[in-house]
């Protein structure tokens, strides 16, 4: 893991949760020639509760954008955590962004924006904004967002 990911965690005050273990058969993250892909994650707090329940319906959008960014600070511990010491993230390059909501419920990309916003501070606007995807569904254990994220590493 870069020294320049952690000084920029630290400098923005983060608090990072543990890295979550996996809970099935998967890598938390895998590289590929000059790309990281980092499994899905969820809104894991530093007690190691998860974050649930359905958004337009126990949550609210706030909530719901609340637990995107959750979303993005396991991600980084996730990335504190596995990645090598010799890679260094150069871009964000796309982001699947899964809210746990109701039927009737529209604002996906709302709340998928509290991980993207997450993601501009950390690796700045340019960095940290990629192509992006935000739709509804069900998801397991009802966590209320779950991401994946793929990322160029420098070469």
């Amino acid at each position: 893991m870069s020294n320049l990911l952690k000084e920029r965690i630290e400098a923005l005050g983060l608090i990072l949760p543990p890295a979550p273990k996996p809970l099935g058969v998967y890598r938390p993250l895998l590289v590929v020639g000059d790309y990281l892909y980092v499994s899905g994650q969820g809104p894991l707090l530093n007690n190691r509760d998860l974050i649930t329940g359905k958004v337009g319906g126990t949550l609210d959008r706030d909530q719901g954008k609340n637990a995107a960014r959750q979303v993005g600070l396991t991600m980084l511990s996730t990335l504190v955590t596995h990645m090598e010491s010799g890679h260094r993230i150069k871009r964000v390059v796309k982001v699947l962004g899964m809210v746990n909501a109701t039927p009737d419920f529209e604002e996906h990309p709302y709340v998928i924006n509290g991980f993207s916003e997450l993601m501009a501070e950390v690796f700045g606007e340019e960095h940290g904004i990629g192509v992006r995807s935000a739709v509804g569904m069900s998801l397991p254990q009802n966590i209320a967002v779950e991401i994946e994220a793929h990322f160029l590493l420098e070469k």
